[in-house]
């Protein structure tokens, strides 16, 4: 099956966040069982021009309201030659710093103009290369123009037997803008309403994206039905009912060979199921680098997260009402974090430190230290207010660190509760937000801890065996692609 995805992040060339490790790990899993799979992506600032090769001749793209010009780069995906990910250049939009904005300006002005250039130029690309896939496949709001362009646009000049799959990897984000930026989009006024962009008289890409392509996805079971609910659904979920019958929820898989206790040559000691004594180094080694008393005896809880609203922040570290003094004054527990984002979280983390001895923060982020929380905690806290798949969840279960989480998008789909009475489970669940359930939920697994050790270690081990490689997820969306064809093009996929 020939497959292009269409993003606006893959690493390891940009990135925001867990869209950019999964448009790249599908597509390397994808390659690696067979098929032709290609990544289109703007050529952003920091994207070093001599470490690609350009393609020949300029390419027209149709954004906006003349034809504009631009060049194409292309590379091969480090570690998997076959792949070939191509960069389109253009100065004007993407010869900067940040993908979406800046911090003096979080939302570039001309997003709707610079990812048309990118949607029209996909399939400008396509035709360049003579290569017409059977799916494109679109990813978040960014590139949701690309399956509004192949159903309205291109569906009958050249991509007669192509699909539309969309993926949403955060219902949150979904690129919203005045009436007035609609001509930059290069396509005819009539698809405004046409193709589903009007919103609240603006434009909303995502809506066009969810109203138009053949197939929808999520990046967990649970986070396609909650995105479907008022609670979860950020204004979309009456459309996404509607479209129910096509959308399907598909969890995210996690990098084993980086993410990998037995070979992380970034903590000082590798373990496994069958040998558990390096996490106990691991412990040590965490302790001492974060200033904590050296003690094998007492849990260590952590938390590895970007400091942001939707992260449960507010519930944990709230001034006066969070939960995390309390926790640490009244049990006897350790707890790390690391992250940044919002100025008052990193300011009361900064306070904590200094009234609380078992509480020490890293305010920033260093991907080693990552490793070695990860490999060293016992427990580690994740009270999302809403998270549609979550990786540190799974990192933590591989890495033999009990997952304390709320029942929401991919924690839930991920983390089975502890049960007291058999002793079965893999971390601890809780379903409220509030920082009485997370310090309630936090006093449980310290219980745990100190009483049931028997079932803690059962906990890791069955953790540990989990299975979250690539390949069970890419099985499920050649399921989907099929059904894409299915309903956009009438093909029954054969192998």
């Amino acid at each position: 099956m020939k497959i292009l995805m269409v993003s606006s992040e893959a690493v390891p060339y940009a990135k925001t966040g867990g869209l950019a490790d999964m448009v790249s790990a599908l597509a390397i899993q994808l390659t690696n069982m067979g098929h032709d799979v290609k990544i289109v992506i703007p050529r952003y600032y920091k994207i070093d021009r001599k470490k690609l090769t350009q393609l020949e001749g300029p390419m027209a793209v149709a954004a906006g309201q003349q034809e504009t010009w631009t060049a194409v780069y292309s590379t091969s995906m480090p570690g998997c030659d076959k792949l070939k990910v191509y960069f389109i250049d253009h100065e004007q939009c993407f010869g900067r710093d940040g993908i979406y904005g800046v911090p003096g300006e979080t939302d570039f002005h001309d997003n709707p103009y610079r990812f048309a250039v990118l949607a029209h130029g996909a399939f400008q690309l396509c035709r360049k290369l003579g290569w017409f896939p059977d799916i494109i496949h679109a990813h978040d709001w960014s590139s949701c123009l690309a399956p509004v362009i192949l159903k309205h646009v291109c569906r009958y000049s050249g991509f007669e037997h192509t699909a539309s799959v969309l993926t949403i990897h955060n219902q949150g984000y979904q690129g919203q803008y005045g009436k007035d930026k609609f001509p930059s989009l290069g396509i005819d006024w009539g698809l405004y309403y046409g193709a589903g962009f009007e919103h609240q008289g603006g434009i909303n890409f995502l809506q066009a994206g969810i109203s138009s392509a053949d197939m929808i996805t999520t990046v967990s079971p649970t986070y396609a039905w909650e995105i479907q609910t008022a609670e979860g659904g950020f204004g979309l979920d009456g459309l996404l009912r509607v479209r129910s019958d096509v959308v399907k929820g598909v969890l995210n898989g996690a990098d084993t060979k980086y993410w990998n206790p037995e070979s992380d040559t970034k903590i000082p000691a590798n373990f496994s199921v069958k040998d558990l004594s390096g996490k106990a180094t691991c412990k040590a080694e965490l302790q001492k680098k974060f200033g904590l008393e050296v003690d094998p005896s007492i849990p260590v809880f952590a938390m590895v997260t970007r400091l942001v609203d939707q992260k449960g922040i507010g519930d944990v570290f709230g001034p006066t009402y969070g939960a995390m003094y309390s926790m640490c004054r009244d049990m006897n527990i350790q707890f790390v974090v690391l992250g940044s984002g919002e100025g008052w979280c990193e300011n009361e983390i900064n306070s904590l430190q200094w009234q609380l001895k078992n509480f020490r923060a890293y305010v920033g982020y260093n991907e080693a230290l990552s490793h070695l929380i990860e490999a060293g905690s016992d427990f580690f806290l994740m009270p999302s207010k809403y998270e549609p798949c979550g990786l540190n969840q799974i990192y933590s279960m591989l890495y033999g660190t009990l997952p304390i989480v709320r029942r929401t998008g991919g924690l839930a789909d991920t983390v089975a509760n502890y049960n007291e009475q058999t002793g079965e489970g893999t971390g601890f669940v809780f379903d409220q937000l509030n920082p009485g359930a997370i310090y309630n939920t936090v006093g449980w697994a310290t219980w745990a801890y100190y009483n049931r050790k028997d079932d803690i270690r059962k906990m890791q081990l069955r953790g540990m065996k989990q299975d979250f490689g690539w390949d069970i997820a890419a099985n499920k969306y050649l399921d989907v692609y099929k059904e894409a064809l299915k309903r956009g093009c009438g093909i029954d996929w054969q192998e």
